[in-house]
């Protein structure tokens, strides 16, 4: 019965991850910092890479080492929920996004304001004037970075959807840059929208061999990094976060320019507040899992 109650949870978790991967501005991989298998999922993510290494060095033989290390009951019931979270919000955040984007931008928002706990908590006692730089680069950078207007998707874009993947999988693994958004700047999200809604199993393959690259050689590299240099790697995670709040201003032009507040600004800002209180009773919530049950937090 734990274990049953574990999985559904690690489903809900996969879930919502799968939902933010969807939403321009809206990191997978910081919702899943928020919900607690982020690290697991890193860890798993590196033992997959060296599976298919390891196979493709020494042979299957040497491939079982890595295989257990790998945390199937939190990978698989994670990989569902997103599988899940991404057609249902797909087919429901679209018309959602497009007639309501001043809330839609104000709930993200919240959620991503309140979630810098998260990286920041997790430095702790380390912070320094030299983490607060980096924090503040990889924000400007960002910043910076989503002001950039979206470029228009080719003719032919199934010839790009492959290096599109391989990009945007980075947001899954790194808190703070927006799968979509890289998508929507690359003029590949509408398509890629369009597909998941329209089962275009030959786009979506392509994406997902994609993915499964850059995935392999981004995850390598992130994982060695936590474990090495945890502190300045979660202070440019947390500084990622920050500039990624350009993109979820509520009132925005047709380019992505920031506009002064206007309209229902209470409203705008109650869904912001909204937002902000959701992550805040997750993150209580986590707390209380991991309080309870250590061994089956996801972590």
């Amino acid at each position: 019965m734990t274990n049953f109650v574990g999985a559904v949870l690690n489903a809900i978790r996969g879930f919502l991850i799968g939902l933010a991967e969807i939403v321009p501005g809206v990191s997978g991989g910081t919702i899943a910092l928020i919900v607690g298998v982020y690290r697991a999922l890193i860890r798993s993510a590196a033992s997959l890479v060296q599976v298919v290494l390891s196979g493709v060095r020494s042979g299957p033989a040497a491939m079982r080492g890595p295989w257990r290390q790998v945390s199937w009951p939190v990978v698989l019931p994670v990989a569902l929920g997103m599988v899940t979270g991404i057609f249902l919000g797909a087919w429901f955040l679209e018309p959602v996004l497009e007639n309501y984007p001043i809330h839609t931008r104000a709930v993200f928002a919240g959620l991503i304001l309140a979630s810098l706990w998260v990286p920041i908590q997790m430095v702790g006692s380390g912070w320094s004037w030299l983490l607060g730089l980096a924090a503040l680069a990889s924000s400007a950078l960002v910043f910076v970075a989503l002001g950039l207007p979206g470029a228009t998707a080719p003719s032919d874009s199934l010839l790009w959807v492959a290096p599109a993947a391989a990009l945007a999988v980075c947001a899954l693994v790194l808190p703070g840059v927006s799968g979509s958004y890289l998508l929507l700047t690359l003029g590949m999200y509408e398509p890629t929208l369009s597909a998941v809604n329209d089962r275009d199993y030959a786009y979506l393959g392509v994406f997902v061999l994609g993915a499964i690259f850059g995935l392999g050689v981004f995850v390598t590299a992130l994982q060695w990094l936590l474990a090495n240099h945890s502190s300045i790697t979660l202070a440019i995670m947390t500084g990622l976060m920050v500039g990624s709040l350009r993109a979820l201003w509520p009132w925005q032009g047709d380019g992505g320019e920031l506009l002064a507040p206007e309209g229902d600004v209470l409203v705008v800002g109650g869904l912001a507040l909204g937002g902000f209180l959701l992550v805040v009773l997750l993150i209580a919530a986590e707390r209380a899992l991991r309080r309870s049950q250590p061994e089956r937090a996801g972590l």
